[in-house]
């Protein structure tokens, strides 16, 4: 297992994160026990958690499970998606965020989350009523690292220069969607990050199955997210995308790899990405996953799989800088 630098904090992290979305719910308390005991094997140190995931239950199993090697994994969890039927049970109010961090460390039974996302953008709430709370909590102990997830980049940016601003804790590690079917994240988020020195931990690199190869534009209804959960049937609705599967997963099969593996490690060259998180409901698609650890893939590789997908837009359509000596001389 090689560790990486969490961002600009100097803590290392595993390159691999799990994610403990299936605790609780696809995965009960045994087989997550087992998922998180191969996973400490490999030498994962990195876990991803979330108050709203199996209805809090995979809070509590992961808190079980880190109490013998606290000390030696770095945890995350997220705050603002509903997690009650109550009118305030949700977004990045201060009193939301307030009530939802005591909840989360109880059930994971420590004193402390390594990193805290906020999940989702909340558009009522302003940010800086959000990042004050956040830094409060920072300076108390409770959290000791700012995350978010699911922010466009102009909206990491501004709360960026709040944080400065204000004196005030930052973000340091960003959590996108991001696989080679989604690859928005390359034009504004992963650009920022670098230049911003941020971690950052994308989550789906498998498109929720798709990119196993179990999935066909003839046979969606194999068991999984997309067959059973309405958001990802809706997410991996285009039809292009069963075609970039199926041809991903026959380029594996020339290679003598999985598919799964092979789309980790389309997701982990890029240099923007500290660790994608990877998720499983039993042990055998755990391995699959695991078997990117293993794989010594050519530049040209990656390459051709990145022609598998479709190209995205700049972000910006004035390009004439680019072509220009001037602005060459200056960069070299």
């Amino acid at each position: 297992m090689n560790y990486k630098a969490l961002g600009n904090t100097g803590v290392l992290v595993s390159e691999l994160c799990l994610g403990t979305m299936t605790f609780g719910s696809d995965a009960d308390e045994t087989e997550s026990t087992r998922i998180f005991n191969r996973c400490r094997d490999a030498g994962i140190n990195f876990f991803d958690c979330s108050n709203n995931y199996s209805g809090g239950k995979s809070e509590t199993i992961l808190g079980k499970l880190i109490q013998d090697c606290r000390d030696n994994v770095v945890i995350t969890s997220k705050v603002s998606q509903r997690v009650g039927e109550d009118v305030n049970a949700i977004g990045s109010s201060r009193r939301h965020i307030m009530l939802s961090i005591e909840q989360s460390l109880r059930r994971l039974n420590t004193d402390r989350i390594d990193i805290y996302f906020i999940h989702h953008f909340d558009p009522i709430t302003p940010m800086e009523e959000t990042l004050q709370a956040l830094d409060d909590l920072v300076r108390q102990g409770k959290i000791l690292y700012l995350g978010v997830s699911n922010w466009a980049g102009w909206q990491i940016a501004k709360a960026l220069g709040i944080s400065a601003k204000n004196a005030l804790a930052h973000f340091e590690c960003i959590e996108p969607m991001y696989n080679l079917l989604k690859r928005q994240a390359e034009v504004e988020i992963l650009p920022l990050a670098v230049s911003e020195k941020l971690a950052v931990i994308p989550y789906s690199p498998l498109a929720a199955g798709l990119l196993t190869g179990k999935y066909t534009n003839n046979n969606k209804s194999v068991l999984g997210r997309i067959a059973q959960k309405e958001q990802y049937s809706k997410r991996y609705s285009n039809p292009r995308y069963y075609e970039i599967a199926q041809e991903l997963s026959s380029y594996a099969d020339k290679l003598g790899v999985t598919p799964a593996s092979l789309a980790l490690c389309w997701v982990m060259s890029n240099p923007a990405i500290t660790a994608p998180i990877i998720g499983a409901r039993n042990l055998s698609q755990l391995e699959d996953s695991l078997e990117v650890l293993d794989l010594d893939v050519e530049l040209e590789i990656l390459h051709n799989i990145t022609k598998l997908s479709d190209s995205l837009a700049n972000a910006t359509d004035r390009l004439e800088e680019e072509l220009d000596d001037g602005f060459k001389l200056r960069n070299r």
